[in-house]
């Protein structure tokens, strides 16, 4: 690979982990709960595309930019609430169905612990463990309660290690959607001239910026995800505008 393009590659991909004894030991302690990325751009996208929608569609039907501001600063305020409190109440569901399933888990433990090492031995199998060493194995984690419970919680219902938390993606859904919901409504609050032109330009540039900042933990080209977000962006704003077209008074 020419240096150069190394050079760019490396500017714009995630640095590698690390993979020294005290790396390798501090990146398995953290767990693998969910990130936030996925609710921050949730969150990002649903906060600009809905109050351009709502710029878009008022502006399509002639009203005055008071009632812009107005209704834009209440989708702002209820909408960006109203998805925080919804991620909080679905990811509380899913810590609820998780500790079900370890209930589950331990009842069974403890009730048919042969046939919890019968599945236990069979997903070690799958993992390519087999004879003494596979019989060990099943030994040593059927030995450590937890472990084994965490083992049964990732291979057999596909959850993983660590629950997640309700309060911090409730939190990023909100201050993503705050924050990209601001920008087609800034305009209108800073009284600048031709605001529409602006919002639309700015709020179509931010949907790009959210596509080319997600490329980084994605293998899609930066520009073919920002190009991507920009295009649902479009065609919101589009059916957003059309229809207060339709009803312009």
């Amino acid at each position: 690979m020419p240096q150069a393009t190394f050079r760019v590659r490396q500017a714009i991909m995630p640095e590698d982990h690390g993979h020294s004894p005290e790396d390798i030991k501090a990146r398995f302690a953290s767990g693998n709960a969910a990130g936030l990325l996925r609710d921050a751009v949730y969150g990002g996208i649903d906060g600009a595309v809905t109050t351009l929608a709502i710029v878009a569609g008022v502006a399509g039907a002639g009203l005055p930019n008071s009632v812009i501001v107005v209704l834009g600063c209440a989708n702002i305020l209820a909408d960006g609430f109203s998805m925080a409190a919804g991620n909080y109440a679905g990811t509380k569901a899913d810590i609820d169905d998780r500790n079900r399933i370890v209930a589950v888990e331990e009842r069974h433990i403890r009730d048919y612990p042969e046939g919890e090492k019968a599945e236990l031995r069979e997903i070690l199998l799958q993992r390519g463990l087999t004879g003494a060493v596979l019989e060990s194995a099943v030994e040593e984690i059927a030995s450590q309660k937890q472990k084994w419970i965490d083992i049964m919680l990732t291979e057999e219902y596909g959850l993983p290690r660590e629950a997640p938390n309700p309060w911090r993606l409730a939190f990023a859904t909100f201050f993503a959607f705050i924050l990209a919901g601001t920008v087609p409504l800034a305009p209108f609050l800073l009284s600048l001239q031709h605001p529409f032109q602006i919002s639309v330009i700015a709020t179509l540039a931010t949907f790009f910026a959210i596509g080319a900042i997600k490329s980084r933990w994605s293998l899609s080209a930066w520009w073919r995800s920002g190009f991507g977000t920009l295009l649902i962006g479009s065609i919101a704003a589009m059916v957003a505008y059309l229809v207060g077209s339709a009803f312009q008074i």
